[in-house]
C-alpha cells in the first residue's frame, strides 16, 4: 500500500473517531520524508475519552473475564499477528524507518511468542495458597485485574511495547 495516503483514527467505544477539536497531524515515513498518511492530533480531552472508553470496557465484564477467556484472547491475538506479519511489518517499517528483515526477526517472531507465553501464564497465576501469617487470621492472595493503564511507546519497538503491555 506504499504511495497511498492514510488516514488514521483514535479508537473509542470501538468506533473510529477524529480529535475532539478536529486537529490532524501529517505522518511521514522516515526513509523518504513523504507524507503517508494523516493522524488525529489528539489532546487531553481524546485522552480522557479513551480511558473512558477503556475503563467502561474493563467495568462491563473485561475485568472479570476468567483466566481460560484471557487465554484464548491472547491466543487469537498471537495467530492474528502471526497471519498478518507481512501487513506490521510494512506498517512498521514506514512509521519508524527500521529495516524490513530487522523488523520481521526482532518483532513479529517475538511478538507471537511473547503474547503465547502471556496466555498459557494466565492459566499458571503464580502466589501461595490461603495460609496463617498470623495467628488467628488466614490470608490469602488474589490475583486480578486492576484496570486501564497508558504506555508510551518508544520509537524503536512500539509493536513489542504494546504486546508486553497487553499481555
Amino acid at each position: 500500500n506504499r504511495g497511498v495516503m492514510r488516514t488514521f483514527h483514535n479508537i473509542v467505544d470501538g468506533k473510529p473517531v477524529q480529535a475532539s477539536d478536529g486537529r490532524t497531524l501529517d505522518i511521514h515515513d522516515p526513509k523518504t520524508g513523504e507524507v503517508y498518511a494523516t493522524s488525529p492530533l489528539s489532546g487531553p480531552a481524546d485522552v480522557d475519552a479513551a480511558y473512558q472508553s477503556a475503563q467502561r470496557a474493563f467495568q462491563n465484564g473485561w475485568g472479570e473475564t476468567t483466566p481460560s477467556d484471557r487465554m484464548n484472547g491472547l491466543l487469537a491475538l498471537a495467530a492474528a499477528v502471526e497471519e498478518h506479519g507481512p501487513e506490521l511489518v510494512e506498517l512498521e517499517t514506514q512509521n519508524t524507518g527500521k529495516p524490513v528483515g530487522l523488523t520481521l526477526s526482532e518483532e513479529i517472531g517475538p511478538m507471537v511468542d511473547q503474547l503465547r507465553f502471556f496466555a498459557g501464564a494466565a492459566r499458571h497465576l503464580e502466589g501461595r495458597a490461603t495460609a496463617e501469617y498470623m495467628e488467628g487470621h488466614s490470608s490469602s492472595i488474589r490475583r486480578e485485574p486492576l484496570g486501564v493503564i497508558g504506555s508510551v511507546a518508544p520509537w524503536n519497538y512500539p509493536m513489542m511495547m504494546a504486546v508486553w503491555k497487553i499481555g
